[in-house]
């Protein structure tokens, strides 16, 4: 039998200042605490103008985070297990910023364009693209070489837009209702973003729900030098 999928913790943040960001005013909401009850999740608006799509959490540097695109952000419980385990460290759910830490879902290995059914509310999302680490990531966690080992690791969790929006809270169940006929899963967007450029042109058959500005990044690195001279 297969191990059942489910959202093992819903997490939101308020804005915190720190000193490891450039965002305006050195605020951040990466600091995710699991809360109880149903949340409401919904599209937030476009890129640059809105940020999560959980109500209560706060996303302050507009220009790299939030937006439809990237209106929930899912997290594996298994590989902060992971992670747990290389650093020695305690790494409790919403510790990576994640909004929803799943259990029994390999969250890196689901497709682009991949759409999630959770919980019995009518929430369905769409896998569109991996986290690239940064550098708020890198100063949260607080480990030597953050960036690279992330990237190595090639566990990059994955950002979702809401389809149909509704409520989530923890313990509802994650039901995959729609895969692709194509073969890029997050964890090889992810690499050919990364370590792995070669892949690039590849991952163009999943363009249709690629997140928009990580397609704009792809296209732009494919695109030949002598076009934008």
């Amino acid at each position: 039998m297969p191990k059942p999928s489910y959202v093992r913790s819903v997490n939101v943040a308020r804005a915190m200042t720190v000193p490891y960001t450039d965002a305006d005013g050195n605020r951040t909401g990466i600091r995710k605490r699991p809360v109880y009850g149903p949340v409401a999740v919904a599209a937030p608006g476009p890129r640059g103008t809105a940020g999560s799509g959980l109500a209560g959490d706060d996303v302050c540097d507009l220009r790299f985070h939030g937006g439809d695109e990237q209106a929930v952000y899912a997290y594996a419980r298994e590989d902060l297990d992971h992670w747990e385990r290389e650093t020695g460290r305690e790494l409790v759910d919403g510790r990576f910023g994640e909004n929803l830490t799943t259990t029994g879902l390999d969250v890196n290995a689901a497709l682009i364009g991949e759409r999630w059914r959770i919980g019995a509310a009518g929430l369905v999302l769409e896998v569109t693209s991996p986290r690239i680490p940064c550098r708020t990531f890198a100063g949260w966690v607080e480990e030597e070489h953050w960036v690279k080992r992330f990237t190595r690791a090639g566990r990059p969790g994955a950002f979702l837009r809401v389809i149909t929006p509704g409520d989530v809270r923890a313990g509802d169940p994650v039901e995959i209702v729609h895969r692709p006929g194509h073969h890029v899963t997050v964890a090889h967007l992810f690499r050919a973003m990364t370590l792995e450029p070669e892949l690039l042109p590849g991952v163009l058959v999943a363009a249709d729900t690629i997140n928009r500005t990580y397609l704009e990044t792809i296209r732009s690195r494919l695109r030949p030098a002598s076009a934008g001279a």
